[in-house]
């Protein structure tokens, strides 16, 4: 008994030792990126020695953990978490304590912190493509236009239209905010390329569907180029002159300034491009187009491999032809900006613009129609003339009221004037041979177009989170008056023999004046953490008058006094529509959608005031919409986009007004147009693996049409003469997937890029009432590698390969051909500063049943140049099209017609010239 009470004590003793011995570690874990507490993740203490697990626990919902019963030592504490970085830390545990905060890095922000410094060439953060531009190498001095191109998945073409990812790039930012208004070309052909950190790609909201978070379908491809700190202060610009003569023709020149000057958050920036080879830099269109053209468009196939949209909505060809890829521009074009930001609460943005351009082309056109067994063919020369100028003011001021209210103001002025004059002569044959009519023209234009628009947006949120008002008001006008003098003879046959004269000396004096206001009211309230909702309501006031009147020479009173009663006519419109609306959105940490729709009841009413007719009518619409946006992992990303919109036709649509500019070749309005309901879906995928190196996108975008305006061709066989007239149809839809891949081969240091593309388009064709399909299939293929050593070299190849095929009932045998485009693009350095710059393209076009014979024709252009002083001054000779093959030859294919135009082009010239790229005085010494 007494030895069992021994053992008993002793166990006893010895068991309070041990546990006097030990002791109890506590400390938290937090993310100190986002500042919370970091629950479940895993505190573990290892041996020094063979690093053997002894303790372990888990932090609770507050970061916190406690390891209990710890032999005091030196031991390695691990903490780790599936979404952070793991941490290790050498301890020794003599006593119990309180350990410090532990924080731990996310391994996100890791990747992100990896990649700035690697220079990784691509990010990808949710809908936004990050270009690291110093990852691409481009010749010295080169423009942001050079480092575009050698981006995988932008697309710079022969015209300076920017695509990316397949969608054309509407809008191109410099630090997020407008560059000389919304003309892409300027900031990309006029800032330097070693100035942009990144270049960022996405698809920019509108004002109010950033603010609130639920997208509205309004959406424009844009790219904003963020600038290096150093780029932004102080000034820098660019002075290049350069002339030299050419055979035949004025000698070539061209004049280029550029000044800009940033102090804090001021800029200030002004340019001068004058020239004659061509260049421009500045968009003629008007901002605003009224009436959506984009539905009234037909497609047809260029010669260069792809669908081309061709605008035949429009009642009046009073707008003279004008093309700046052919005949001869000389052009000034003149602006500047001032944008600047008072203590974070104001900023404003002015930009004035100036341009003036002098057009002349002669254009050979030959085209032959289809319609049965028969075939109408028309030879033509047309020489052109045009002088005309447009003036520009846009103006951006945004306010922050105070820390919930804000208000943006943005304000366009655009002012044109036109003169031109057109001198054509045609003659139309049957397939025989036979003359059918021929004709003589002398057109001459004098307009002044007028556009204005406006918009006020103002956002107010509410102390509870993401509950917000916010209103927004659209002013769009445009005013066109005219006086255009027609004089033709024009010449009808039947059966080669003269029958009757048509000589027409007419003056058209034309007023035509669009309006259209718009308001929208939303609001936004949270359902809990991830649902909110939106109401809307939205009305709009389209008002439009077109008052034109024609007379015609009279010989008594030697002026134009005669009115001609068809020719002339007064017309109205007044359209108002309501549209309320509602949707849902969710926002997670992955995955984030929204869909909802709007109800639109509109009034139509059109007046004719010549006949004294009233054309009046109602319509129900709905303006469904959804968007969904699924980041499966990093770099990874999924969209999905789809928009139900209407379009009203155009004053120029309804007006039932004849143009007879070309006599045999008229066009009426139709006032029993309905408007018409387009349905737009889109899905879209990003992918980047920054570890390999390797990206892909692939972008699936449909579009079908209902009640589209297509135009409908009566045509006289005999006589040759064709009169158009707009009408509603079904069944146009259009298929088109654009992707692409690009991997970099490290052993060779090479990039390579392949582009895929698919392009399918049915759309109605109407001859002489009878309705059949036009079928376009476009296939395509574009392979692209890259290698440069800096200062060394840089060497592009480029191989582009479509394949065409178009089938309507109205021609009796399928279009089928392809295009092949290869291009090169090298520049060699020697001793840094001297330079061989050349480019090489071969255009192939296959021959086809229509024309036996293929085009084929070479483009090689070569600069070399001598740089001083740190790249500051350059000194160059320029040689354009070495081999004189630039020729102006373009074939187009639509519907069951054909054509073949050869124009006046610009060809081998050279020049001489010398650049200066001022910049601060203290990054020259850098």
């Amino acid at each position: 008994m007494f030895k069992a009470i021994l053992t008993f004590v002793v166990l006893f003793m010895f068991s309070f030792t041990i546990q006097a011995q030990t002791i109890n570690i506590s400390g938290s874990v937090n993310d100190p990126n986002e500042n919370k507490p970091i629950p479940n993740a895993v505190v573990a203490l290892l041996t020094v020695k063979d690093s053997v697990l002894t303790k372990f626990t888990r932090t609770d919902n507050d970061g916190k953990f406690v390891l209990t019963n710890v032999t005091p030592g030196k031991y390695i504490m691990m903490k780790t978490h599936p979404y952070f970085a793991d941490l290790l830390e050498d301890i020794d545990l003599t006593k119990t304590a309180e350990l410090p905060l532990s924080g731990l890095l996310s391994k996100a922000k890791l990747l992100q912190e990896i990649i700035v410094k690697t220079g990784n060439p691509i990010k990808i953060k949710g809908d936004t493509t990050v270009y690291t531009a110093d990852s691409f190498k481009v010749s010295a001095n080169a423009n942001v236009e050079e480092l575009l191109k050698k981006l995988p998945g932008i697309q710079v073409d022969k015209n300076g239209e920017i695509k990316a990812m397949g969608e054309k790039v509407e809008k191109v930012l410099v630090d997020g905010e407008e560059f000389f208004g919304d003309d892409p070309g300027m900031a990309v052909k006029n800032l330097r390329a070693d100035a942009v950190k990144e270049v960022q790609v996405f698809d920019k909201k509108s004002d109010q569907a950033e603010f609130t978070g639920i997208d509205d379908g309004k959406t424009q491809k844009t790219i904003n180029l963020k600038l290096k700190d150093d780029k932004k202060k102080g000034h820098f610009g660019k002075i290049d002159l350069a002339g030299g003569p050419i055979k035949t023709l004025d000698p070539r020149y061209n004049t280029n300034l550029l000044y800009s000057s940033f102090k804090g958050k001021r800029k200030i920036t002004g340019f001068v491009l004058n020239g004659n080879t061509g260049q421009d830099g500045l968009s003629w269109q008007d901002e605003q187009k009224y009436g959506g053209q984009d539905d009234n468009m037909t497609m047809s196939m260029d010669d260069d491999g792809g669908v081309m949209f061709m605008w035949r909505g429009n009642s009046s060809d009073d707008e003279p032809y004008f093309d700046p890829q052919n005949g001869y521009i000389t052009n000034l074009n003149a602006g500047a900006q001032y944008s600047n930001k008072w203590n974070d609460k104001k900023t404003l943005n002015f930009s004035p613009k100036f341009n003036s351009q002098k057009y002349e082309n002669l254009r050979q056109t030959f085209s032959q129609t289809q319609i049965g067994d028969s075939a109408l063919i028309e030879n033509s020369t047309q020489q052109t003339n045009i002088d005309r100028y447009n003036v520009k003011l846009r103006g951006i001021y945004d306010i922050k009221i105070d820390t919930n209210n804000t208000l943006k103001i943005t304000a366009n002025s655009n002012l044109y004037h036109t003169e031109s004059d057109e001198v054509r002569d045609a003659v139309n044959r049957g397939s025989s041979g036979t003359l059918k009519n021929t004709s003589n023209r002398n057109l001459s234009i004098n307009s002044d177009k007028q556009a204005l628009t406006g918009n006020i947006i103002f956002k107010h949120r509410f102390p509870k989170l993401r509950r917000t008002l916010s209103f927004t008001a659209d002013l769009n006008s445009l005013n066109t008056d005219g006086l255009n003098k027609l004089r033709s003879f024009n010449q009808s046959y039947f059966e080669g023999v003269p029958t009757a004269i048509q000589q027409l000396d007419q003056m058209k004096d034309y007023n035509t004046s669009t309006k259209n206001l718009s308001s929208k009211i939303a609001y936004t309230e949270p359902i809990n953490k991830k649902y909110s909702f939106e109401i809307g309501y939205q009305l709009a006031y389209n008002y439009g008058n077109n008052s034109q009147y024609t007379y015609s020479f009279s010989p008594d009173t030697k002026k134009y006094d005669v009115t001609v009663d068809s020719l002339s006519n007064e017309f109205k419109q007044n359209i108002i529509q309501h549209i309320p609306s509602a949707k849902i959105s969710y926002t997670g940490k992955k995955m984030k959608f929204n869909f909802g729709s709007g109800v639109g009841v509109t009034d139509f009413e059109l007046k004719d005031l010549t006949y004294d007719k009233l054309y009046e009518r109602n319509f129900t619409n709905f303006f469904p919409s959804a968007a969904f946006n699924y980041t499966y992992k990093a770099n990874h990303n999924i969209r999905f986009n789809y928009n139900g919109n209407t379009t009203q036709p155009t004053i120029n649509q309804l007006q039932p007004l004849r143009n007879n500019n070309d006599y045999y070749n008229q066009y009426i309005g139709n006032p029993d147009l309905k408007p018409s309901f387009t349905n737009s879906f889109n899905l879209s995928h990003n992918s980047y693996n920054f570890i390999k190196d390797f990206w892909m996108y692939q972008s699936i975008n449909v579009r079908e049409v209902s009640n589209s305006i297509t135009n409908n061709r009566i045509i006289n066989v005999d006589s040759g003469k064709t009169t158009t007239q707009p009408i509603n149809t079904n069944g146009n839809i259009s298929v088109s997937l654009w992707s692409g891949i690009g991997y970099k081969f490290k052993k060779i240091d090479t990039r390579i890029n392949v582009n895929p593309q698919f392009q399918y388009n049915k759309y109605a064709d109407v001859i002489n009432g009878q309705k059949s399909f036009a079928k376009i299939i476009n296939p395509g293929i574009s392979i692209w590698a890259s290698k440069s050593k800096d200062k060394k070299y840089d060497i592009s190849l480029q191989e582009e390969f479509n394949y065409n095929s178009c089938k309507t009932s109205q021609s009796p045998k399928p279009i089928r051909y392809n295009t092949n485009t290869v291009s090169i693009y090298a520049t060699v350095y020697y001793k840094k500063v001297w330079s061989i710059i050349s480019d090489y393209q071969y255009y192939t076009r296959q021959k086809t049943a229509q024309f036996d014979k293929s085009l084929n024709n070479q483009l090689w252009n070569a600069r070399l140049q001598r740089t001083f002083k740190n790249n500051e001054f350059t000194v160059y000779t320029s040689v354009r099209d070495i081999l004189n093959q630039n020729i102006g030859i373009q074939r187009n294919f639509f519907s069951n017609t054909y054509t073949e135009e050869i124009n006046n082009r610009l060809k081998r010239y050279f020049l001489l010239g010398f650049t200066w790229d001022f910049k601060n005085k203290n990054e020259t010494k850098k």
